[in-house]
């Protein structure tokens, strides 16, 4: 079965330059610990969120790791403006992960989007469920890939807005609000599946994964794909990243990260690649673990991000995580927070 899903890589690496026409989803939008490093995660990807960020990479975490939380992304200080917000349960073992990834997507175009007024796209909300598991296989000693088969189930809902109040912060804001507080339409399921790998000697890890490898579309109005259907698509997206842990070698215990887009892929904001750098260090004896990181979007408006994030150690595996995110050209903010057993 992995074997069949690693093929899947041959189609996505040769479509690696050509950008997709999407408008839902980015890989930042999930994941206490990976968000508070800028998203530079990849090859670091261990705990549970690994079934989101790489599925490979459970194979080199815990025994056990069971991971709920929250996040939440937002841009809404002037159109384009998005809002991401995400609720998820994930559980990882070296050989299997569950999960199940709850997310709302809401959108609201800038007065030129698609070369048409503002007026002529309402607000767009995409509610989507995620349903996976992950299978990893241990190919030589440190080298693992995996595969996580996902039901995704989806609904795009639209509705539409008095634009000429749509001049300000708050405003755009009750305006995203809106879109989340639209109802009805059909949910349509989707069969897809994301691939990763992950390899790791002594401090040096290296990673790579393909998400939403079958591109899944969901529509409104009953479900279908005609022009009068309002539509938003997941992205296939490719990443790599790098990280050298020093605990890994009896040194500091301190992971840095690099990750980079191989692929650009679009966004109701625009073109994304995104290139990130973070780093995580653990203290006090490993009861408190501090984060940095940033990412830099190279295409579209080659927005940038700052981040920070923070784990404690409550004791008897029990940890609680927290991230913020702030900065950008378009003022995009984030918080999430998150719990986790791990052993």
């Amino acid at each position: 079965m992995i074997g069949a899903s690693l093929l899947c890589l041959a189609p996505a690496t040769a479509d690696f330059l050509a950008p997709a026409a999407a408008d839902a989803q980015i890989v930042e939008s999930v994941g206490t610990r990976a968000l508070g490093m800028g998203g530079a995660f990849v090859a670091v990807a261990s705990d549970s969120t690994a079934t989101w960020w790489n599925p490979a990479g459970i194979a080199a975490g815990p025994f056990v790791d069971i991971g709920w939380g929250r996040d939440r992304l937002e841009v809404t200080e002037e159109a384009p403006a998005w809002r991401h917000k995400n609720s998820w349960f994930a559980l990882g073992t070296p050989a299997l992960g569950l999960s199940y990834y709850r997310l709302r997507i809401t959108d609201f175009p800038s007065a030129t989007s698609g070369g048409a007024a503002a007026t002529d796209r309402p607000v767009q909300s995409l509610a989507m469920s995620q349903l996976g598991v992950t299978i990893v296989r241990t190919l030589v000693s440190g080298v693992h890939v995996g595969t996580t088969l996902k039901r995704v189930r989806g609904v795009v809902r639209t509705g539409p807005l008095d634009n000429a109040s749509l001049s300000d912060s708050a405003a755009l804001s009750d305006a995203l609000e809106q879109g989340e507080s639209l109802e009805g339409g059909d949910f349509q399921s989707r069969y897809d599946l994301d691939v990763g790998f992950i390899a790791v000697s002594g401090p040096l890890r290296l990673g790579g994964t393909v998400r939403n490898v079958r591109e899944p579309e969901f529509f409104g109005a009953g479900g279908s794909s005609d022009e009068s259907a309002a539509g938003m698509q997941l992205p296939r997206q490719v990443r790599v990243g790098a990280a050298f842990d020093g605990a890994a070698v009896g040194s500091i215990p301190l992971t840095v990260a690099l990750d980079a887009d191989v692929r650009t892929y679009m966004t109701t904001a625009g073109e994304r690649r995104m290139i990130a750098l973070g780093a995580e260090q653990w203290m006090f004896n490993r009861r408190v673990a501090v984060r940095v990181g940033g990412r830099v979007n190279t295409r579209g408006t080659r927005e940038s991000v700052a981040t920070v994030g923070l784990t404690v150690a409550a004791g008897g595996g029990l940890y609680l995580d927290g991230h913020a995110v702030r900065g950008g050209l378009e003022d995009e903010r984030g918080w999430g927070l998150a719990t986790r057993i791990s052993f």
